[in-house]
C-alpha cells in the first residue's frame, strides 16, 4: 500500500472513531478551489462539534507532513494560495488551518476561542 493511501486510511479511521466528528467527506478531486497557479483540490472536509459548536475544516493534505520534502513546489503554491484565500475570509465562523493529521485537526478546534 503507498504512503498516500496509508495516511488517507488512518485519516478516515481517526474520523470514525471520533466522538467530536459530525461527519466528513473525502471530497473529490472535481472539488476544486481555483488560484493563480492552478486548481487546487482540499482532500477532505470535516464538521466537528465542540461544546455545542459546529466547526467546519477543509483539510488540505494527508501525507502526514506538511514539511517542504513532501509537497511539490507546484503543491506548496497551491496550498499557499488556497491559505492567502481562507485567511482572506475568515472570521469568527471562518478560519483556516493547515494539518497533516486527526490530531492536528483537534489541536486546531481545541486552540479555537
Amino acid at each position: 500500500m503507498t504512503r498516500l493511501k496509508t495516511e488517507c486510511n488512518k485519516m478516515a479511521r481517526d474520523l470514525d472513531e471520533a466522538n467530536e466528528v459530525i461527519v466528513y467527506a473525502k471530497l473529490p478531486r472535481s472539488f476544486q478551489i481555483p488560484t493563480p497557479v492552478g486548481n487546487y483540490a482540499p482532500d477532505w472536509a470535516v464538521a466537528l462539534k465542540r461544546e455545542g459548536v459546529k466547526h467546519i475544516f477543509f483539510i488540505a493534505e494527508t501525507k502526514g507532513s506538511m514539511s517542504s520534502m513532501d509537497l511539490s513546489t507546484i503543491e506548496k503554491a497551491k496550498i499557499a494560495c488556497a491559505k492567502k484565500l481562507f485567511n482572506s475570509i475568515s472570521s469568527a465562523n471562518v478560519r483556516y488551518h493547515e494539518v497533516a493529521s486527526y490530531q492536528d485537526l483537534l489541536d486546531s478546534m481545541h486552540s479555537l476561542s
